[in-house]
């Protein structure tokens, strides 16, 4: 009776130094949870990312509203009719009173 006390203690010990030593171990076990949640952040980031570019892809796809924007917000790009107001930032360092803001109707090239 005293050796099958003695071989299921030792048995035991055994497993739980698979459980907290051995190949997946606790450890293990809770980096890659921590792992599994960063990664499950990181998709839910992409896939939002994912569907902006896609409804963009379709507001350039159908019309020209989306194309116009994106020219004048990315490229700076103004259309006939419109005014177009420039800051100059004063010099740095400077005491010189900065011009003031200019307003330029978006035909100022035209000729009348």
């Amino acid at each position: 009776m005293k050796w099958l006390v003695t071989l299921l203690v030792v048995l035991l010990v055994l497993l739980q130094y698979k459980l907290w030593f051995g190949e997946g171990n606790v450890g293990d076990v809770y980096r890659l949870r921590q792992e599994i949640a960063a990664q499950r952040a990181e998709n839910a980031r992409l896939k939002d990312r994912n569907a902006a570019l896609e409804a963009q892809v379709k507001d350039l796809k159908s019309g020209t509203a989306a194309v116009d924007e994106l020219a004048r917000s990315q490229m700076g790009m103004i259309r006939k009719g419109d005014t177009f107001y420039q800051y100059v930032a004063p010099p740095a360092g400077g005491t010189h009173a900065a011009p003031p803001a200019v307003a330029l109707p978006g035909n100022a090239g035209a000729k009348p």
